[in-house]
């Protein structure tokens, strides 16, 4: 009976010393959040998280140089490409054709037929 007895103590010691910490714990979080609130930890964070992927994107640019030069022209030529089609004469506009041609006239809007009497 003594064994138990004395397992039972040392598990109570265990337990009191464990709701110590928790209890440590909590009165630490507590101290933490009245200095500093969840918002302004939640923006140290994005902001944290930002700066890596920043850090990261110019290092990765930084050993990639050809790739990214290739993106960017990429990126511009797709941009550009109405331009350079059109000056190569591939252009998929219509040319400046009657675009109303089963309306009747009375009901094409002014600036269409304003267009349309300018030809």
């Amino acid at each position: 009976m003594t064994d138990l007895r004395q397992r039972m103590t040392e598990d109570r010691h265990l337990r009191d010393s464990a709701k110590a910490l928790v209890k440590a714990d909590i009165a630490h979080l507590k101290s933490e959040l009245a200095a500093k609130g969840i918002g302004e930890r939640a923006m140290d964070r994005v902001k944290g998280g930002a700066a890596d992927v920043y850090d990261e994107a110019v290092e990765v640019a930084g050993n990639n140089k050809g790739v990214l030069a290739a993106l960017v022209s990429a990126i511009l030529i797709w941009f550009a490409r109405n331009p350079i089609l059109s000056s190569l004469g591939f252009s998929d506009e219509p040319d400046d054709e009657d675009d109303h041609y089963d309306e009747p006239r009375e009901r094409r809007s002014f600036f269409g037929r304003l267009w349309n009497e300018r030809k």
